[in-house]
């Protein structure tokens, strides 16, 4: 058996499977998808290394405010804002679900619910990124934290920054699809496709996941 072989599709469309029985497309992605892995796990691991080695206390660089009428220091758990972060991982996570349903749709010839599906995802991330720099925003303007300002600051928004690039290109991968479908030549023989572009979605999702408690929870454990 030859390692590689062309499976017909409808409308002449042909896809390459490996010798496993495995699209090409879909093991590009997850050799892809394994070196980001890689790539966060990097960023995680400096961003915890160095939020617990920095010979400078975080207190010390964010500035005082008042509370019951004296000027105290601002804590990282008052930094963090987790009601806000605990939506915005919800409403990602339920992206998810849109992704999964949108990729069965399309399995099913379904054009018309794919849309939707693939429009509910896009909304819902760019309500994850408009909380992302509402928060970004918030640091920067309350407690003047930057990158520049502590070492907190650096790790912090290179990892969720990066993250967030990570979700922008994601939305303008869906937005192309949802696009392409109104053109009328979109159909089952695509459907791999839009799989390939839920594997990358709930790979962001999954490193959400893991970025949230380790990040954010984790300053009221340890």
């Amino acid at each position: 058996m030859s390692h590689s072989a062309e499976i017909s599709v409808d409308h002449g469309h042909h896809e390459e499977y490996t010798s496993t029985g495995i699209p090409h497309k879909k093991i590009c992605m997850w050799a892809f998808l394994g070196s980001d892995c890689m790539f966060f796990g990097t960023l995680i691991s400096t961003h915890l290394i160095y939020r617990k080695t920095a010979t400078e206390p975080l207190e010390d660089v964010l500035p005082q405010v008042v509370h019951n009428g004296q000027l105290v220091d601002v804590t990282i758990q008052q930094l963090l804002d987790i009601p806000l972060t605990s939506f915005s991982t919800f409403i990602l996570l339920a992206s998810s679900l849109l992704m999964a349903l949108a990729v069965s749709s399309m399995h099913k010839a379904n054009l018309k619910t794919t849309r939707w599906m693939l429009l509910g995802v896009i909304v819902f991330g760019l309500i994850f990124l408009g909380c992302q720099v509402l928060e970004f925003t918030h640091f920067v303007r309350h407690y003047g934290l930057t990158l520049n300002s502590h070492i907190f600051g650096s790790t912090f928004f290179v990892l969720t920054g990066t993250h967030g690039v990570h979700v922008t290109l994601g939305i303008l991968w869906l937005i192309g699809w949802l696009i392409y479908s109104f053109t009328g030549k979109m159909g089952p023989e695509h459907a791999m496709d839009v799989e390939v572009a839920g594997l990358y979605w709930h790979f962001v999702d999954i490193v959400w996941v893991i970025i949230f408690p380790v990040v954010y929870l984790t300053e009221y454990i340890l």
